[in-house]
């Protein structure tokens, strides 16, 4: 079975344009995010799905610096992104994070991945019901499911999202990861707003650690113990 993990990126974005190569610590957003993916127990490959459009030619670049395969398929159908990505990298079974996680725990997405094949489900999560911290979220699916949605999805809401088609259907035997303690659900630790990125960016510079220890019981213990980081992670949590 080909395991590929598959991070769906843009350089467009309405709320907060060029996220993807802003600056965090040492690195871009997407550095941090395909490098934490390519830690990941068990899979084969990382490619990194962008639109067919001259703007996001410059994610390439960085992209390359991780050593991942690169794949082009349309902007606004990211279902059919997502399809083509994985039809070019021979997949079986695909492994979903997107490029709004920097800090996503290979730990946990390996957990996820383990889950699945030993369950022999259909679709794995970790975030239905919610209980881990937004940010680190993943999906599993087979080929075949994909296939399927790519063939049968009409909603447009089923065309951007990628994975709600499978989640939703009748016919699929879905589990989820839940989280090991209770509360982890109250954190916020994606990258959407100017509020998000401020967070990351101070607390990549207050704790370079997160470079390199990627648990997210790290990320935990930084929020029990430095009062101005914290502050910020629960300012992103507000409208």
């Amino acid at each position: 079975m080909n395991k590929v993990v598959i991070v769906q990126a843009r350089y467009g974005s309405t709320r907060l344009p060029g996220k993807v190569l802003k600056k965090l610590g040492s690195q871009t957003v997407l550095h941090h995010v395909l490098n934490r993916c390519l830690a990941i127990d068990g899979i084969d490959r990382v490619c990194c799905a962008i639109p067919d459009s001259d703007e996001n030619e410059i994610i390439v670049e960085e992209a390359a610096c991780c050593d991942v395969n690169v794949s082009r398929g349309p902007e606004s159908d990211v279902l059919n992104r997502y399809y083509l990505a994985a039809v070019e990298n021979n997949a079986d079974i695909i492994i979903r994070v997107t490029s709004d996680c920097p800090l996503i725990d290979p730990g946990v997405v390996s957990a996820v991945l383990n889950k699945y094949e030993q369950e022999g489900a259909d679709f794995a999560s970790n975030n239905e019901p919610k209980t881990w911290p937004h940010g680190l979220d993943c999906e599993v699916f087979s080929m075949g499911w994909l296939e399927r949605a790519n063939k049968q999805a009409v909603k447009q809401f089923d065309r951007e999202h990628v994975a709600p088609y499978i989640r939703n259907h009748l016919e699929v035997k879905k589990i989820n990861l839940p989280a090991p303690v209770t509360g982890l659900e109250k954190y916020r630790w994606t990258l959407d707003t100017m509020k998000d990125f401020l967070f990351m960016e101070a607390l990549f510079e207050a704790h370079p650690e997160v470079e390199s220890n990627w648990s997210y019981e790290l990320l935990v213990d930084i929020m029990r113990t430095d009062s101005h980081i914290s502050a910020l992670e629960r300012q992103t949590r507000e409208n």
